[in-house]
């Protein structure tokens, strides 16, 4: 253990030099002097003004957003399994995203299709959400193991619709469908930027105001409601930001998969599982393991880039199997 200082400190430090090396490497070379280079004519400039920061912002709001959310989700199930992709609610958004782009694109017209691929994302994360939580329901409690068997399931039909879906697609479609399942942040815009914060920065504050109930529910559900909490309230609010959260970011990113499972894991292993201490690192370490992943994505097989979803699985991958080996040691 270190102190939550010293960690924040570390992680700001890195966050920084990623940030720095995000803006400077890529196809095209750039550096923070384009920032002040006002000419239409600099190659350098636009690529650093309308692709590569937005791109950035993309990656701190994105990764933040599924950071905290994976461990919210871990707090409230009481379990570090737990996880917006691994139980489906992901995948439930992904499909929703993708039977708008296929049944009903006339709706994508425009920058209100940006919030049309976000309402479609937040209800199918949603639904997903209630359905989970109506099958794992047992005795008013939530047992992990239905809730990752209904994960297992839902990830199943989403998987074999979203398919589906691709089967009866145009080319453009289909480009654009592959593009949401390896999930990627290239081609963020300002605009796509602005929608996506405007939905997911209050939902991070509403969670982050739940840091206290969630430290309470860590005793356990019934100590947690005798000493006060309101735990079908907590519960509500958590499913609903969580939902809205991952569904924007479902509509600009796709599937990123593993940074909600892994960040918040690690950081338990260094501060602790203080929700008040948690939930903002996981923000702060999940931004910085998004643009990170970004970069290497984007360097990695220069001049073409790699969906920064494959690169996140590589790193989540191993980390989730040693947690479930880890799990089932303590047996």
């Amino acid at each position: 253990m270190i102190s939550s200082k010293k960690f924040l400190f570390y992680v700001t430090i890195i966050l920084l030099f990623t940030i720095f090396l995000s803006i400077k490497n890529g196809a095209v070379e750039t550096s923070f002097y384009d920032l002040f280079k006002i000419d239409d004519d600099n190659l350098n400039n636009y690529v650093l003004l309308n692709i590569r920061l937005p791109r950035l912002v993309m990656g701190l709001i994105v990764g933040a957003a599924l950071s905290i959310c994976g461990a919210s989700m871990q707090g409230l199930f009481r379990n570090p399994l737990a996880d917006p992709g691994l139980i489906g609610i992901t995948s439930g958004a992904t499909l929703a995203v993708g039977t708008l782009i296929v049944l009903f694109p006339t709706f994508l017209e425009g920058i209100f299709g940006l919030y049309a691929l976000s309402i479609a994302a937040f209800s199918g994360a949603m639904i997903t959400a209630v359905i989970i939580t109506l099958i794992a329901s047992k005795s008013s409690q939530l047992s992990i193991v239905h809730v990752l068997l209904c994960g297992i399931a839902i990830n199943a039909i989403a998987g074999s619709l979203t398919g589906l879906l691709t089967y009866f697609s145009t080319d453009d479609q289909l480009r654009t469908l592959t593009f949401w399942t390896m999930g990627s942040i290239s081609g963020s815009m300002w605009s796509q930027v602005m929608v996506c914060s405007s939905l997911v920065i209050p939902c991070l504050f509403i969670i982050n105001r739940c840091a206290v109930g969630l430290n309470l529910l860590s005793l356990g559900e019934e100590p947690a409601v005798y000493v006060g909490l309101n735990y079908h309230q907590l519960k509500l609010c958590i499913l609903i930001t969580v939902s809205i959260a991952i569904g924007a970011c479902v509509a600009v990113s796709g599937f990123i998969g593993f940074i909600g499972l892994v960040i918040p894991h690690i950081i338990r292993q260094f501060v602790g599982p203080n929700h008040k201490i948690l939930l903002p690192l996981s923000a702060l370490l999940g931004s910085t393991l998004l643009v990170l992943s970004d970069l290497v994505a984007r360097v990695i097989i220069a001049p073409a880039e790699m969906p920064v979803g494959l690169i996140t699985s590589t790193i989540g991958g191993p980390v989730f199997l040693y947690m479930v080996i880890k799990q089932f040691s303590r047996r």
